[in-house]
């Protein structure tokens, strides 16, 4: 599936979104994910190249992102059980 790469025209985020567009669920219009403006230009980008080292770093990236979301989850959850406990 491709990546797309855009730019938001209002607050000038650049993102990317992966494109499922299948027969029965067509592609639909992009949002920017910050501001959630319509108001998006889709940027010409370069092809990606798939090697050894690439995957390694975009492994490594992505288990950053994971431990980074499993924190703020568990950060969240005890809040929430030090709310209910305060109250």
């Amino acid at each position: 599936m491709p990546i797309y790469e855009y730019e938001c025209r209002t607050c000038q985020l650049r993102f990317e979104r992966l494109a499922r567009p299948t027969a029965t669920c067509p592609d639909t219009k992009t949002f920017c994910p910050k501001c959630h403006g319509e108001n998006v230009q889709q940027l010409v980008s370069l092809f990606a190249l798939s090697s050894d080292g690439t995957r390694q770093k975009n492994l490594q990236h992505g288990r950053k992102l994971a431990q980074k979301d499993q924190t703020e989850k568990q950060r969240a959850d005890m809040e929430e059980m030090q709310h209910h406990h305060d109250h």
